[in-house]
């Protein structure tokens, strides 16, 4: 029996899907081979089969299974699914490579009074004005990730709107006097929402990759803070160590000279 939790704001069906995703993404139910069906499933969670039935359904639209009539529902294949790797280190070039090979789709651009969250990660008295801009990026035609940027207003009037459609947001800092040098980022992971969802084509509640990015001009001041939210499989962050032996014992650490 699968427990599911009743007093969650997310609904069952939604539950049920991450839960089945994982048993994909372990191996329990391997590609090619056929799902329980609604009535199995319902049992094994608890539900009723209209629950377990969207559940199914959900998977299905987001291509990780398919829905056949008389025969049930099969995992699908996804080894041919092209993945964007990047490498925690070199993450400007890294960003370089991606605006390069990725297409960007602009939904959202306007300015407003910071938050105090946006405020405390550019560095900024609350209220200030920012620009925030609402992207979508994609890798060879499927959404890959959703990215809410913030800058200073006074950064983000070097530029308009349609630039975003034209230019890499790096490209338009550096011609705007603005050259990025270092940068602090943290990974996590987060739950998409329904906007986030549709834009990405997933389904709410889908879990994502979350990138909360920091960067700062050579004068250290912070110019950019995005939020960048990925489809996990087709985004994978990846990190070369080498094993170390130190006083404490043995250690691992980054590879040095990754690129």
């Amino acid at each position: 029996m699968h427990v599911l939790d009743s007093s969650s704001p997310m609904p069952l069906y939604q539950q049920m899907v991450v839960q089945l995703q994982n048993r994909i993404a372990s191996g329990e139910f391997a590609p090619s081979t056929f799902m329980p069906g609604e009535f199995d499933l319902s049992r094994s969670y608890g539900v009723s089969r209209i629950t377990a039935r969207r559940a199914l359904d959900e998977l299905a639209e987001a291509g990780i299974v398919k829905r056949e009539r008389g025969r049930g529902t099969s995992v699908l294949d996804r080894a041919g699914w092209t993945v964007m790797r990047t490498s925690i280190d070199g993450w400007l070039e890294n960003i370089r490579l991606m605006q390069s090979t990725t297409d960007v789709r602009l939904l959202e651009f306007d300015y407003l009074r910071a938050s105090p969250e946006v405020a405390e990660a550019l560095e900024l008295p609350e209220d200030t004005e920012v620009q925030r801009s609402v992207r979508v990026r994609s890798f060879e035609g499927a959404p890959m990730s959703y990215l809410v940027c913030f800058l200073p207003g006074e950064v983000g009037r070097s530029f308009e709107a349609d630039d975003l459609n034209s230019a890499a947001l790096m490209k338009l800092l550096e011609c705007a006097g603005h050259r990025v040098v270092s940068a602090r980022q943290t990974i996590s992971a987060a739950l998409a929402t329904p906007d986030t969802a549709d834009a990405l084509g997933v389904y709410a509640g889908a879990p994502l990759l979350e990138v909360r990015r920091i960067a700062r001009c050579s004068d250290q001041r912070v110019v950019q803070y995005i939020r960048a939210l990925y489809r996990p499989e087709l985004y994978h962050i990846e990190m070369a160590m080498t094993r170390k032996v130190g006083p404490d014992g043995p250690l691992w650490s980054a590879q040095e000279g990754m690129d």
